[in-house]
């Protein structure tokens, strides 16, 4: 009896990464479905107890989450927010003052020693300690008084993808029941998400762009910056593209110099505020020739040299970087599949990093 041939997928460089990102409607639909109720609970008793402030703290890709959330929380809340500086207690010993304000951590795993003991410190100074994890048995959770678990099961790849967007989902469920919503219009999400999916053919026609990069400038504004720094991250853990976020405004302060006909720009265009805001950037780099890839809306992507159509209608601004990064995540698996590198194992990285 002949033996099967074996499945050469199952062996293909990124394979890992590529589940993990095809997972992402369903996740989506399990924190809808079943965690939803949970976050909101979680944000009516901290509400009740009326944060003066809030300080957000993470590493890496929870980073950007937590950028996510300052923009959140200021916009929709109007709450102060600011990300915290970890060594100012973990390595100087600091201890601020932190009586009724809401310290957030976001972390993927809650496993980072700096995550747990500024976490822990915070709540010693009297901090409202809330953790956003995938691990609910996580260190960071236990030392922690509320948690929210982002429900995004196992990842394995070393390039975070699902957890990513779980924890925008599960960060805007939190802000929304802060201010007493239903978050309803995230039900939208899921299937727009695995429309997204299905384009991959499109992704990889523009990674071909970017094969022999040697650097690259990702911008944008409002909601989209993190999705900036996030895809920019992406790019150089998996590809080693050295890959420079900015905000348009910063952007223009300066970097805008090192920008010419030969330099890839890839702009995220949230369909709004930061958008507009981002339209004096467009027009400083199409007037520098720059090699402009827009990811936004078609009437943004017609004006650029090459991009990517989102579908934007009757999509909240605040609700876009759910999907705004589902491209670029693609766009960072095809370009490092076509400069003929593993996606799944970065060179010199590990999965939990434990900083201190």
């Amino acid at each position: 009896m002949t033996a099967a041939a074996p499945d050469l997928r199952n062996e293909l460089p990124g394979r890992i990464m590529a589940r993990e990102m095809a997972e992402q409607p369903a996740v989506l639909r399990r924190i809808l479905a079943d965690g939803a109720h949970a976050i909101q609970d979680v944000a009516r008793k901290i509400a009740a107890r009326t944060p003066r402030f809030v300080l957000l703290t993470a590493r890496g890709t929870s980073d950007n989450a937590a950028l996510y959330a300052k923009y959140l929380l200021e916009i929709r809340l109007g709450l102060p927010c600011g990300l915290t500086s970890m060594s100012t207690t973990t390595a100087y010993g600091a201890r601020p003052d932190l009586t009724d304000v809401l310290v957030v951590t976001v972390s993927q795993s809650g496993g980072s020693p700096d995550l747990v003991a500024s976490t822990r410190a915070a709540r010693e100074a009297g901090a409202i300690t809330l953790a956003v994890t995938n691990n609910p048995d996580s260190p960071l959770a236990g030392v922690s008084e509320y948690h929210i678990d982002i429900m995004a099961g196992p990842e394995k790849a070393l390039p975070a993808t699902k957890t990513y967007t779980a924890s925008l989902l599960a960060l805007y469920l939190f802000v929304e029941g802060l201010r007493g919503g239903d978050g309803a219009p995230a039900h939208a999400l899921p299937d727009l998400a695995e429309q997204l999916l299905a384009r991959q053919d499109e992704v990889r026609a523009l990674a071909a762009r970017y094969r022999f990069a040697e650097r690259m400038v990702i911008t944008s504004r409002g909601y989209g910056y993190p999705t900036a720094k996030e895809a920019a991250l992406k790019l150089m853990e998996t590809s080693y593209i050295p890959a420079l976020s900015y905000s348009g405004a910063d952007l223009l302060h300066g970097p805008l110099a090192m920008v010419d006909n030969v330099s890839p720009v890839i702009a995220v265009v949230t369909d709004g505020k930061g958008g507009e805001a981002l339209q004096p950037v467009l027009d400083r780099l199409r007037g520098r020739g720059a090699d402009l890839v827009v990811i936004g809306p078609r009437s943004q992507v017609e004006q650029a040299s090459a991009g990517f159509v989102l579908p934007t209608d009757d999509v909240a601004e605040e609700l876009q970087p759910v999907l705004e990064i589902i491209p670029l995540q693609l766009l960072a698996y095809e370009v490092t599949i076509a400069r003929g590198q593993d996606p799944d194992a970065p060179r010199a990285l590990a999965k939990v990093t434990e900083t201190r």
